[in-house]
């Protein structure tokens, strides 16, 4: 019997599909935005860009850039009783109005 692949995409077919209409790359804008540091930000995957995603699990959660690595950013984000620090590119972050 052949055994199943763990990989990093694995169980996250929900998560990783786009809808049909919106499918293809995102726009220019998206991936050269600018956030400054204390910023609050919402993970959102996008699936057709692989490089600098997060971890699918941090899908959907909202933090506060603390900084930048390269030209991705640091999420600072609340798991459970803990704090941790997700490096994430702009592609996959979108700026929660408050």
């Amino acid at each position: 019997m052949a055994r199943r692949s763990k990989g990093l995409r694995s169980k996250s077919r929900g998560k990783l599909t786009k809808h049909p209409r919106r499918r293809g790359l995102p726009s220019p804008s998206r991936v050269i935005q600018e956030l400054p540091t204390g910023t609050k930000v919402a993970i959102m995957l996008d699936p057709s860009v692989v490089k600098g995603q997060p971890h699918p699990r941090y899908h959907g959660r909202i933090g506060v850039v603390e900084g930048q690595r390269g030209s991705a950013y640091i999420v600072k984000i609340r798991d459970g009783g803990s704090t941790k620090k997700v490096i994430s590119r702009p592609e996959h972050l979108r700026v929660v109005k408050t």
